[in-house]
């Protein structure tokens, strides 16, 4: 976690029985399959959902530190986002997308009964540490005065076959979605010019990239960011080309602004040099 929020797992509570949302979730038989419990704390609803029978296990990055290393079809993540700071917040959410299944579903619950927001120091541990409301863009499956729990699906899944959202989402074929925060998601191009060519693309429809907000497009290379950490892990390129078509004098043929990350390969071409410059193929050369 970031150094501003070393305290983070501080706030995780010593129970004796399931948390209030793991009671909600499992009452509404909404864990199946292949489970993780993410930010999961010192684990006691992994230690009880597993003598239930249920196929589980947890991470947490103080806790449990071994990260994931398979896809699961559901995903629980309770009272984590209210202690994390934006920037980490929006790790998370990337995280659990990219660790759900295509047809998966992830529970976020929230707690509504913050009345402070900031830093703090800890009644019990005396030490500083974070809480914030947080409101996501997804489905609301249960609501209280103290509690909210959130069913998210992929983007690309939720969505599919619906154009007015993105031309990108034409069609029966769901996009392989690699991750996505609250207003970008990324996938594998269709027709991809190399192994791991990924598209990063705002949810909002804008055909310039230029129209976006200064918030949009941080949050798209905040996602660039993780999705070449991933690409590089996945495949082990030897380089990267990253480019944005604007207009059709560009090569801008789909209007729904999207960044290119295009991983490159020692040899996959005769001569690299001038890279992007290729563009304008009698420039390349300098």
């Amino acid at each position: 976690m970031n150094n501003q929020n070393s305290n983070s797992h501080l706030t995780a509570i010593e129970r004796t029985s399931l948390s209030y949302p793991a009671r909600i979730v499992l009452n509404k038989k909404k864990i199946i399959g292949k489970v993780l419990d993410f930010g999961c704390g010192i684990g006691k609803d992994v230690e009880l959902l597993k003598n239930k029978g249920i196929d589980i296990i947890g991470y947490d990055p103080f806790y449990f530190p071994e990260f994931p290393t398979e896809r699961f079809d559901t995903i629980l993540c309770f009272y984590v986002l209210n202690v994390l700071l934006p920037e980490e917040q929006a790790e998370v959410l990337m995280n659990v997308s990219n660790l759900l299944k295509p047809n998966g579903k992830a529970y976020f619950a929230v707690r509504r009964d913050i009345q402070y927001e900031g830093f703090r120091i800890h009644k019990v541990h005396k030490k500083e540490t974070y809480q914030c409301l947080i409101k996501l863009a997804y489905s609301s499956v249960f609501k209280n005065e103290n509690c909210e729990i959130y069913e998210y699906e992929h983007y690309t899944t939720l969505n599919k076959g619906n154009v007015d959202l993105s031309p990108f989402l034409i069609g029966d074929e769901t996009r392989e979605l690699i991750v996505e925060t609250a207003t970008v998601f990324s996938f594998y191009d269709k027709f991809p010019v190399s192994k791991g060519h990924s598209l990063i693309v705002p949810k909002r429809l804008v055909s310039n990239y230029f129209d976006l907000s200064l918030k949009e497009q941080t949050a798209c290379w905040i996602v660039a960011n993780k999705v070449k950490t991933i690409i590089q892990k996945k495949y082990n390129p030897d380089g990267f080309n990253i480019g944005i078509n604007i207009n059709a004098d560009a090569g801008q043929t789909i209007w729904h602004a999207h960044i290119h990350m295009i991983p490159r390969y020692n040899g996959d071409v005769e001569n690299p040099r001038g890279g992007i410059r290729a563009v304008i193929p009698n420039k390349k050369e300098y």
